[in-house]
């Protein structure tokens, strides 16, 4: 991944969740999350760039085979005091993921692609691991509350300061590039990200709203394809020799005509 948290970094960011209107946040994009993924017990699920566990932590009551993976120690020691053995956690980088292909049914980013060096690799790499389905949970670069971010940056320097924030049409401008013309869909979520009440939260559900390119955060379903090339072979051929009548038989139709009396007779048979 492109930028590591140090420990101020994993402090801040985990202590954000203390919030009410995080929490708040957080659960609807769980909602979110678990609405597109629709996981069934006992699958494999990894979590790149797991953070400090907060993501996995949520996962638990669905009773999948969890995995996380991040390239910051700090955030990894938090995850792990978070989550106990209820997950197996690694440390490693998104472009270089150390698992077979295949080995999960779902791998995951949530606000985590925004801080890879290689987007495109980190998501190939994701597709190569989870043979049913990615999923992309990343800031969109459209939303208000993002844009606010980002002017913010210019003068004071915090975690968002190190992120890259993606569109729904660069995203699926990537996955076409490296995936080609695979299964994709998408929704977003935090219309409304300074509003916490019922009315809010009703309208932060209905999928029409959902539809509309200016969340706060891009939910991104991918269902990986299988490729396979093929090349023409070259193939042998053995030419055989010149055929050869076999001989020794009572009989031989040669052209339509029998054989002559005295060439049976070398054979030994009476005509």
């Amino acid at each position: 991944m492109g930028y590591i948290f140090d420990f101020n970094d994993a402090k801040s960011y985990d202590a954000w969740f203390d919030k009410a209107l995080s929490r708040y946040s957080f659960e609807l994009e769980m909602n979110l999350l678990s609405s597109m993924l629709a996981p069934c017990p006992g699958e494999r699920l990894l979590s790149i760039g797991c953070g400090t566990g907060k993501c996995l932590e949520y996962l638990l009551k669905y009773n999948l085979q969890l995995t996380g993976l991040d390239p910051s120690p700090y955030m990894l020691d938090i995850a792990r005091s978070r989550l106990k053995n209820k997950a197996d956690l690694h440390k490693g980088f998104a472009e270089d993921l150390p698992f077979d292909d295949n080995s999960f049914e779902y791998a995951i980013f949530f606000t985590s692609l925004e801080f890879t060096k290689m987007p495109a690799k980190a998501i190939e790499e994701a597709c190569r691991v989870a043979k049913n389905m990615v999923f992309i949970g990343a800031l969109n670069k459209y939303a208000p509350l993002n844009i606010i971010r980002k002017i913010k940056n210019l003068f004071i320097t915090n975690i968002f300061s190190h992120a890259r924030f993606f569109g729904i049409w660069e995203l699926r401008h990537i996955l076409s590039a490296i995936l080609g013309d695979v299964p994709v869909s998408w929704r977003t979520i935090l219309h409304f990200p300074w509003s916490s009440g019922r009315v809010s939260y009703f309208l932060e559900n209905l999928f029409l709203i959902q539809k509309s390119p200016f969340g706060t955060m891009i939910g991104m379903k991918i269902t990986p394809v299988p490729k396979f090339k093929t090349r023409p072979l070259s193939l042998k051929i053995k030419k055989n020799g010149g055929y050869k009548r076999a001989t020794g038989f009572a009989s031989n139709i040669a052209n339509g005509k029998h054989l002559k009396s005295d060439e049976l007779k070398k054979t030994g048979i009476s005509p």
